[in-house]
């Protein structure tokens, strides 16, 4: 049964800018064109592969129907797994909980 959530995995200084700017931008977004995200089984991965010891860090949960810009899931060959990729700015009203890591 497919989720009806996505998730993302931000350090908590980011989530608050995104606060104040009324929309959440990741620093993917500007350099490949989409906002990494994933499903909830992917996430222990996602924090080993890329904040391993990093701290202050939280998760987005993203309910998938309220987000406005396209979202594709696409291959990452790196790992040969499809992740979800919010091709453009996350608008806050999808963001339905976040949870200290």
């Amino acid at each position: 049964m497919e989720s009806d959530y996505i998730y993302h995995v931000t350090p908590r200084k980011q989530w608050e800018e995104a606060q104040q700017l009324g929309h959440y931008d990741s620093d993917t977004l500007a350099t490949e064109g989409f906002i990494h995200c994933s499903t909830e089984p992917q996430i222990a991965g996602v924090l080993e592969r890329y904040f391993k010891g990093k701290t202050d860090l939280v998760k987005l949960r993203i309910e998938k129907s309220r987000v406005e810009r396209p979202l594709v899931f696409e291959l990452a060959g790196s790992i040969n797994e499809v992740f979800p990729h919010i091709h453009g700015a996350l608008n806050l009203d999808a963001v339905v909980e976040v949870t200290e890591i």
